[in-house]
């Protein structure tokens, strides 16, 4: 079977995922794919990785944070790329990889931890979305993921939504 190539030569990978991102068989039915060319905007990168976050779906929120980090403006890359980091812990801890998710979250909310005395960009509440990834780290380091309520792992990314 052919590699699937964007135009310029690049592989994508146009294989069906399950809700965690992981590759089902060419011939399965998996969650609606984020295109690997989105263009978006940051406040339409905000409420729909919100919404994915909300609804447990995190590999496919990290597709759209990376989108907005690969297309955004440079100032705002490592806001993108720490909420992205975000993302992929929580999907590490919805996978059951432990050691995986506490590093990623702790690396994403020490990069976006020079967002937070700004104003909330496109309405996420990065003070506390860095404070529930940190405090997330710590627990699971401290206590494994049995101990996880699932709705820790279904974070709010905008002020206010819920």
């Amino acid at each position: 079977m052919p590699r699937d190539r964007d135009p310029s030569g690049r592989p994508r990978n146009a294989r069906p995922r399950d809700g965690l991102g992981r590759p089902l068989a060419h011939t399965g039915t998996g969650q609606e794919r984020i295109p690997d060319d989105l263009v978006i905007t940051g406040r339409e990168a905000a409420v729909l990785a919100d919404q994915l976050l909300r609804d447990g779906r995190p590999f496919h929120a990290h597709e759209v944070l990376e989108a907005a980090w690969k297309t955004g403006p440079p100032g705002e890359r490592d806001l993108w790329q720490g909420l992205a980091q975000i993302a992929v812990g929580l999907t590490h801890a919805r996978r059951g990889n432990p050691r995986g998710a506490a590093t990623l979250l702790r690396r994403g909310a020490q990069r976006i931890r020079a967002y937070q005395a700004s104003p909330s960009p496109y309405g996420m509440d990065i003070p506390a979305v860095g404070a529930a990834a940190a405090d997330l780290a710590a627990r699971v380091e401290q206590h494994g993921l049995d101990r996880i309520p699932p709705a820790d792992l279904a974070p709010r990314l905008l002020a206010g939504s819920g």
